[in-house]
């Protein structure tokens, strides 16, 4: 299990060039023009996770296989997206397809890079794009509505329950609040999500700054950092320039670069870190010589549903998980180790998986 991420901002905001950044290709075309990415540019990322490359060390695994993020660069939106204008429509229906949004907004000054509204101002950005959202999300509820009206004058339950939910999301955009701001009861969260509103989707705030500004933020972002504040939301500061110049890099040549800019790590780690917050993600291993694997889970998922991540028999046929911290496997300096300290534990099905764990799943066929 990885997760989809849509990459959106307003044209010229740097979304493009951090999208080939992060997935090292120039699949999407950076140019300062608006809608230069016509089609949404799909992107495939490896999860660092420096304790796999520890965890195949100590086994001596053959091949390494990390967990696997996908981005999506989503073409520019501009006001007026939700009745078509730029490439609105377009827009909107790729962006469904996403689990979260990264909301790429400018957060630098350049004269020779043109804004779409001639302005730099990273809060009025982000309100032409929750607006655009929102009032896409409004139309799509009256439409709904509408069609469920002869289904639920013959009593079926599920548009009953479904125009309840219609009605609540309604509620709040007509009260200027996106979706997510609804308080939905655990056992209406899968019809929830199958209603696919805009504004229900999670949002991470990526503020684009210029090279200075990289490790310490700016103005701009400090502006962005209180808004996300405001609405429980998280925010990332990145340097799109500072991210295409690491990625043309070797491993070395990028260490010694980002240590001269005075950063710890790509802006890439921070952001599938905070994608993986946002949604409740974690990760699981399996390790063995022939290979060391990451597993991407929901956090809380029980052992069964976490072994059916690898293959659904596994969850079918659960029996039992071999289970061994982290922490105890590298301290033991290995499976053999850890189990002669009394670190293995035998899990059953009602184990809450926990993050870091390594696991080997014993199941019938």
């Amino acid at each position: 299990m990885g997760f989809k991420m849509g990459i959106v901002g307003l044209p010229n905001v740097g979304k493009s060039t951090l999208f080939n950044a992060l997935t090292k290709t120039a699949a999407a075309q950076a140019a300062n023009f608006p809608f230069c990415t016509i089609e949404p540019n799909v992107g495939e990322v490896a999860v660092p996770d420096a304790r796999l490359d520890k965890l195949a060390s100590i086994a001596g695994s053959k091949e390494i296989i990390p967990a696997r993020m996908t981005f999506v660069d989503i073409a520019g939106l501009v006001k007026g997206a939700s009745q078509g204008e730029g490439l609105g429509n377009q827009f909107l229906a790729n962006i469904r397809e996403t689990d979260a949004i990264a909301q790429v907004l400018r957060c630098f000054e350049d004269d020779d890079i043109t804004h779409v509204d001639g302005r730099v101002d990273p809060i009025a950005d982000a309100e032409v794009i929750e607006t655009e959202l929102m009032l896409a999300d409004m139309e799509s509820i009256e439409k709904r509505l509408a069609n469920l009206t002869r289904k639920i004058r013959g009593g079926d339950k599920e548009a009953v329950a479904q125009e309840r939910l219609l009605k609540m999301a309604s509620e709040a955009l007509e009260n200027g609040k996106p979706a997510r701001t609804v308080e939905v009861d655990e056992d209406d969260q899968k019809a929830w999500k199958m209603l696919q509103l805009l504004t229900s989707k999670p949002i991470l705030y990526v503020c684009n700054v210029d090279e200075g500004s990289a490790g310490t933020g700016n103005e701009f972002s400090a502006k962005v950092e209180a808004m996300a504040a405001e609405q429980g939301a998280s925010t990332v500061i990145i340097s799109a320039q500072i991210e295409e110049e690491i990625s043309q890099l070797d491993k070395d040549e990028a260490e010694m670069f980002l240590g001269e800019m005075g950063l710890e790590e790509p802006g890439l780690d921070r952001l599938i870190r905070a994608g993986y917050d946002l949604l409740g993600l974690q990760t699981y291993f399996t390790v063995g010589p022939k290979e060391a694997r990451a597993w991407t889970i929901r956090k809380g998922m029980l052992a069964p549903q976490a072994a059916g991540v690898i293959h659904g028999d596994f969850e079918r046929g659960f029996i039992r998980a071999e289970t061994i911290a982290f922490g105890d496997y590298v301290a033991g300096n290995g499976e053999t180790g850890a189990k002669e300290a009394g670190k293995m534990r035998v899990e059953g099905k009602t184990y809450e998986v926990k993050d870091g764990d390594v696991l080997h799943f014993l199941f019938n066929a």
